[in-house]
C-alpha cells in the first residue's frame, strides 16, 4: 500500500468512526447533562463538599466557582510536586524545582499539559497519578461545563441561572470521562501499552547486542486514555504517543486519534439537542469537520509531496517521524492533535517541513475549534457563530439574531473580548521573547526556523494545546514564568467571556424569526463560518506566518 493511499485510508476511517459515535455519544451527554436525577455517588460527594446539587447558579457564581476550583489545583499540583521526595512511589525522584513546578501546574490545570521535562526522569508514579492524570479528568471536565452553560444560555429564557458548575463537574468527570477512559486503557493494555508499578532503579534489561539497559514502567495506559479522551496531551514520557509503552502499534495509533476527536465532534450533537434543533448541531460540526479535513489533506500534502533530495528518493518527509506509524499517520494524528486542545505527538512537530509545520500552527491559530478541546472547541465555535451572524447582519441592516436571540452591542463585545485575548498573548509573548536576552537564549536554530519555535511555543501555550517545536529550550525561568501566564489567562479570561455572554443570553426571551433572520441550519451558513474563521486568523496571524513558516517553506 502506498503511502498516500495508507493515509487516505486512515483519516477516512476515522471519520466514518466519528460519524458513527456523533448520535449515541451526543445523545447520551445530553442526557447527562440535562437530567435531573443524582446518582448514589454524585449524592455521596455532594454531601461530602457541601454542594447543593439542585441549586441554580449566576452566571458570576458559575464563573467564581471555576475560578476557585483551578485556584486550588494549582496550588495542590504545585505542592505535590514540591513535596514529592516525601511522597510514596516517588522512585527516588527529587522535588521538582519551583519554577518547573509552577509551569506545570499550571500546564495541567489549563487543559495545556506543556511539559517541558521528562515525564519518566521527573516525576514519581504517585505525582503522575493522583496530580497529573487526576487534572486530565478535572480540567478537562471544567471546559466541558463552561460549553455545557454558554448552550444553557442559548435555552434558556428570561432567567439568571446557567447551571451549577459542581454538579456539571462532578457528572462529566463520573459519567463520560471516567468510564471511557476505563475502558480505553483497558484496550490499550490488550495492545501492549504499559500499566505496573516498576522502579527503574531495580529492573534493568539485556539487549539484543548483549549490553544493559534500564526501563522505566509505571501506571502509563490510565493517564493515556484521559490524556487523548480529554485533549490533555501530557504524555507519562518525554517523547509522548512516540514512546511504544504509550503508543505500542499503528491500530493503537489510530485508535489515539479517535480519542483526541470524538468527545469534541459529538457534542456540537448535544448543542443541538439542548436548543432543541439537531440541525443547528449538524451546521457546526459540519463547520468543524470543512475546517479539519481540508487542514488534514493540506499537512499529507505538505508532508508526503516535499520537494528536495532526500524527501523525493524516499517518497516523504520522513525526518522526525516514528517508523511504526509512518508520515500519512504521523501527519494524520499531527493534524487531529493540533486542531484540538490536545497536543500529543506521535513525531518531532520541530522536524516537520516549514510548510507543514504551518498547517500545526494554523490549526492552533484557528482557535482550535476543529473540532477544538472537549467543550473549549463547542464554545469556540459557538463565539465564531455569534460573530458572523453579527456580521451578516451588519451586512444586510438588520439586528442579528442567532437561536432567537438578539446579538447586540453587550453580546458582541463578550465574544470579541473572547477572540482578542489569545492573539494578544501569542503575539505579544513572542515580540517579548525575541526582544530579550533570556528569550533569544532558547532559541537554537538561527533565522526563520527559529522564530517558528518561539511562535509555535506561545501558540502552544495561549491556545491552551501543549504541543512543542522541541528546539525551543524552554525549561529556563523565562520560558517557565512566560509560558504559565500565557495558558492561565489563555484559559480562564475567555472562560469569563463565555459565561458572560451565556448570563446575557439566558436573560434575554426568545425573539421570533423574521424575513431578515439569517437561517444557521443550512450550508450558507456553514460558508460564512469558515470564512468568517479563515479571514480572522489571517488578518491576525499572516504577518507572524510570513517571518516564520512561510519564510522557511518557499525558501527551502
Amino acid at each position: 500500500m502506498s503511502p498516500t493511499v495508507a493515509g487516505t485510508v486512515f483519516v477516512v476511517s476515522l471519520v466514518l468512526a466519528l460519524a458513527a459515535a456523533y448520535r449515541p455519544l451526543g445523545d447520551y451527554m445530553y442526557r447527562v447533562y440535562t437530567g435531573t436525577r443524582h446518582a448514589r455517588v454524585e449524592r455521596i460527594v455532594y454531601r461530602l463538599t457541601g454542594v447543593a446539587p439542585d441549586a441554580e447558579q449566576t452566571w458570576p457564581v458559575y464563573a467564581r466557582s471555576v475560578l476557585a476550583f483551578s485556584a486550588v489545583s494549582v496550588l495542590f499540583l504545585y505542592g505535590l510536586q514540591r513535596l514529592q521526595s516525601h511522597l510514596v512511589l516517588s522512585l527516588g525522584f527529587p522535588p521538582v524545582e519551583p519554577g518547573q513546578a509552577w509551569n506545570t501546574a499550571v500546564s495541567f490545570v489549563t487543559n495545556t499539559n506543556w511539559q517541558s521535562y521528562a515525564g519518566e526522569s521527573t516525576m514519581g508514579d504517585l505525582v503522575q497519578m493522583a496530580g497529573l492524570a487526576v487534572q486530565n479528568f478535572a480540567s478537562a471536565a471544567v471546559g466541558m461545563a463552561v460549553a455545557v452553560a454558554l448552550v444553557r444560555g442559548f435555552a434558556r429564557r428570561r432567567t439568571d441561572h446557567v447551571g451549577n458548575f459542581w454538579v456539571d463537574l462532578i457528572r462529566g468527570t463520573l459519567r463520560i470521562l471516567l468510564p471511557v477512559a476505563f475502558a480505553a486503557a483497558l484496550v490499550l493494555v490488550a495492545g501492549g501499552a504499559v500499566q505496573n508499578f516498576w522502579d527503574p532503579a531495580h529492573h534493568g534489561v539485556r539487549t539484543i547486542a548483549g549490553g544493559a539497559q534500564t526501563l522505566t514502567g509505571g501506571p502509563v495506559a490510565s493517564q493515556e486514555a484521559i490524556k487523548l479522551l480529554g485533549t490533555n496531551g501530557g504524555g507519562f514520557y518525554a517523547v509522548n504517543s512516540a514512546h511504544p509503552f504509550e503508543n505500542p502499534a499503528a491500530w493503537t495509533n489510530w485508535l489515539e486519534v479517535l480519542l483526541l476527536l470524538v468527545i469534541a465532534f459529538s457534542l456540537p450533537r448535544t448543542f443541538g439537542r439542548m436548543v432543541g434543533d439537531n440541525g443547528q448541531g449538524y451546521a457546526l460540526v459540519s463547520v468543524m469537520a470543512a475546517l479539519a479535513i481540508v487542514s488534514a489533506v493540506l499537512m499529507q500534502v505538505f508532508q508526503l509531496m516535499h520537494h528536495g533530495t532526500v524527501p523525493t528518493a524516499v517518497g516523504a518527509a520522513t525526518e522526525g517521524v516514528e517508523t511504526r506509524f509512518g508520515v500519512p499517520d504521523s501527519g494524520a494524528f499531527a493534524t487531529g492533535t493540533t486542531m484540538t486542545s490536545a497536543g500529543a505527538t506521535d513525531s518531532a512537530h520541530d522536524s516537520y517541513t516549514g510548510l507543514g509545520g504551518m498547517m500545526a500552527l494554523i490549526g492552533m491559530m484557528l482557535g482550535e475549534v476543529a473540532p477544538g478541546g472537549v467543550g473549549s472547541g463547542l464554545y469556540g465555535i459557538l463565539i465564531l457563530a455569534v460573530v458572523t451572524v453579527f456580521v451578516a447582519g451588519l451586512m444586510v441592516g438588520r439586528t442579528p439574531e442567532y437561536l432567537g436571540k438578539k446579538i447586540g452591542s453587550r453580546e458582541i463585545r463578550f465574544a470579541a473580548l473572547y477572540f482578542l485575548i489569545t492573539p494578544i498573548l501569542v503575539l505579544a509573548g513572542t515580540g517579548a521573547a525575541m526582544a530579550t536576552g533570556d528569550g533569544r537564549a532558547g532559541i537554537l536554530n538561527p533565522g526563520p526556523h527559529g522564530l517558528s519555535e518561539v511562535l509555535y511555543a506561545f501558540t502552544s501555550a495561549s491556545n491552551n494545546n501543549g504541543s512543542a517545536f522541541a528546539g525551543l529550550a524552554s525549561g529556563t525561568l523565562w520560558y517557565n514564568t512566560a509560558l504559565g501566564l500565557c495558558m492561565a489567562f489563555g484559559r480562564f479570561l475567555p472562560m469569563v467571556f463565555v459565561l458572560a455572554l451565556a448570563g446575557s443570553l439566558a436573560r434575554q426571551g426568545h425573539a421570533p424569526a423574521s424575513e431578515g433572520t439569517l437561517p444557521t441550519h443550512r450550508p450558507q451558513f456553514v460558508g460564512l463560518v469558515v470564512g468568517v474563521t479563515v479571514v480572522l486568523v489571517a488578518l491576525t496571524f499572516l504577518p507572524a506566518l510570513a517571518l516564520g513558516p512561510l519564510a522557511e517553506g518557499l525558501h527551502t
